[in-house]
């Protein structure tokens, strides 16, 4: 029951990415709905659905029951997560970019760095929303590669 069975993206909140973040996101959504941990302190329980948007330059959790009726809303500053989420598109387009060219040994090095500011945002996820959101790391990831991608309509690149 302490799980979310939806996860939609504000369609307002977002830009469209390129071919390779858009699978991204997709499988990040797909993923999360399939295998996750996701609860609300003192709450009852879920399951619950989840939207991810933007709200005057915050970070929007809106959360439901199944029925759609609410339980919680949470808005985070995404300013605590800009330098990681900077940092995850620049090995991220490193990464696509290699893959199409580079040897095994350089794209597996690359990967090895994606995986470790993939992480770090997950920390930093687990972080923002403890007390508010109970997740494990897998959660947090999936929804760190989300945070990202709503973020980058005002990423400076």
């Amino acid at each position: 029951m302490r799980r979310l069975v939806a996860v939609t993206l504000d369609e307002a909140s977002i830009e469209r990415g390129t071919p390779d973040q858009e699978h991204e996101r997709a499988i990040a959504i797909y993923d999360l709905v399939e295998e996750n941990v996701f609860g609300i302190p003192g709450d009852a329980g879920g399951p619950y659905t989840l939207s991810l948007g933007l709200v005057a330059n915050r970070l929007s959790f809106d959360i439901r029951r199944e029925d759609a009726s609410p339980v919680v809303a949470h808005l985070l500053s995404l300013s605590p997560f800009r330098k990681v989420i900077k940092d995850y598109f620049l090995i991220c387009e490193s990464y696509y970019e290699a893959i199409r060219s580079a040897s095994p040994e350089r794209i597996e090095a690359i990967d090895m760095g994606r995986r470790g500011v993939h992480d770090e945002g997950a920390g930093l996820v687990i972080e923002r929303l403890e007390g508010k959101i109970e997740i494990d790391h897998k959660t947090a990831r999936r929804l760190f590669t989300l945070i990202a991608a709503l973020s980058w309509k005002g990423q400076d690149r």
